[in-house]
């Protein structure tokens, strides 16, 4: 498949599972011809487009979905990083209203930007962790935030190192960005009690943090990939083209083989999975075209408390979004349900990670590296949360209005 198609199959899965229809997408594909930087048939600016019209029709949500398609897989041209603003820009108009929070933490490595609801300083929830794949933004899962806000947790959408906002690089050691993540948000969430739904790549950081972690009380993920993904030299031939230059934009990689060196550090053997000894729920797909079969096998043989759910579907099993949706909130419920019963390992008498010593409590707010944007959230209580000291208020720091595409 060449590349051009391969992002037109890409296109279909991805608005589907955003909530664009079917008779949508098919009306803009055929308009699509090329996928060169500028061209007025390209992908990147016949999205836009699309994208552009509905913001002006006052849709804001709509227009950040194709927003995020005109960006796909990455930004890497003028039109794509335009899109990348927009999309987010067109975001923030629709979730002002809606107790959505906007965070940017200042990580060692670069910019971490995150989406939220429901954190709070008075009552403290447990944190619910959201983070999607190599190819989909913060913005694709933060519609879910008030929901999750509703069904009890902190919930914070986020995205992998590279993708989006995210300016870090992807390596081996990008699993570190959950402790991370925990240790900014001690004050405003009970990151003791962390679960985390991670789709896709960002499943394989969340089972090797939790491996190490014991604030992570639960992994729910869609299609990881944990070890032979990375190192199986037959089934690497099949993986698609997108997902190897994506991986390659987002690693640094001058080439493959550069990247399949890369990626050798990346595999999470059994010494590492045994030790992750929390529920963790996996759907997985049964015609993937991105993740070898023997991931299943290896978390079966490796894991303690895993549960898997099956759907006849390509990677991520985008035609069943709704039940897979519904699933994945059982999983998270579940799970804390045998929390709360007393099904969990024990935490250190100091809430002390394995390494580092990362505690919970101790802050009063998110830490004084971190920017709050927005005043609208909502804390548990359903009322506004005061601003806190060292905490500065950017609510206009994103532009209102999306940046025109350029015409030809």
């Amino acid at each position: 498949m060449d590349h051009l198609a391969e992002l037109k199959e890409f296109a279909r899965l991805h608005a589907r599972g955003q909530g664009i229809g079917d008779r949508q997408v098919a009306a803009v594909l055929p308009r699509i011809t090329n996928d060169e930087p500028g061209h007025p048939a390209s992908w990147a600016r016949v999205w836009t487009g699309e994208a552009d019209r509905l913001a002006v029709a006052g849709r804001p949500l709509d227009a950040c979905r194709h927003y995020a398609l005109a960006r796909f897989p990455y930004h890497g041209d003028d039109v794509r990083r335009r899109a990348q603003d927009n999309c987010v820009r067109t975001f923030d108009d629709w979730r002002r209203r809606r107790g959505v929070e906007r965070l940017v933490l200042d990580h060692p490595g670069g910019t971490v930007a995150c989406w939220a609801s429901g954190l709070g300083s008075r009552r403290r929830r447990p944190l619910l962790l959201v983070m999607g794949g190599i190819v989909s933004v913060k913005e694709q899962w933060a519609p879910l935030l008030p929901r999750l806000a509703r069904l009890g947790w902190a919930a914070v959408v986020t995205e992998m190192p590279g993708v989006g906002e995210n300016t870090l690089r992807y390596d081996a050691d990008s699993w570190r960005l959950l402790p991370f993540l925990m240790d900014e948000l001690a004050g405003r969430a009970r990151v003791a009690d962390t679960s985390v739904l991670g789709l896709s790549f960002s499943g394989h950081l969340a089972l090797r943090a939790a491996a190490e972690d014991p604030r992570i009380r639960s992994v729910h993920t869609v299609g990881a990939p944990v070890a032979g993904f990375f190192d199986d030299s037959d089934w690497w031939p099949r993986v698609p083209g997108i997902t190897v230059a994506t991986l390659r934009r987002l690693t640094g990689a001058p080439d493959d083989d550069a990247l399949r060196a890369l990626l050798a550090d990346f595999p999470l053997g059994p010494d590492v999975l045994g030790a992750v000894d929390i529920p963790v729920g996996y759907v997985v797909s049964s015609r993937d075209e991105i993740i070898p079969p023997t991931e299943r096998q290896l978390l079966r043989a490796a894991l303690p408390r895993v549960r898997f759910k099956e759907f006849d579907d390509v990677h991520g099993s985008p035609a069943h979004l709704g039940a897979m949706r519904k699933w994945l909130i059982a999983s998270l419920l579940r799970a804390r349900v045998t929390h709360r019963l007393g099904g969990h390992r024990a935490l250190p008498a100091s809430g002390a990670g394995r390494r580092g010593g990362a505690t919970d409590g101790g802050a009063t707010g998110v830490s004084g590296r971190s920017r709050a944007v927005g005043a609208g959230a909502r804390g548990p209580s359903g009322a506004a949360n005061p601003s806190r000291s060292g905490v500065t208020d950017l609510a206009d720091a994103v532009p209102r209005q999306p940046r025109r595409s350029p015409v030809e």
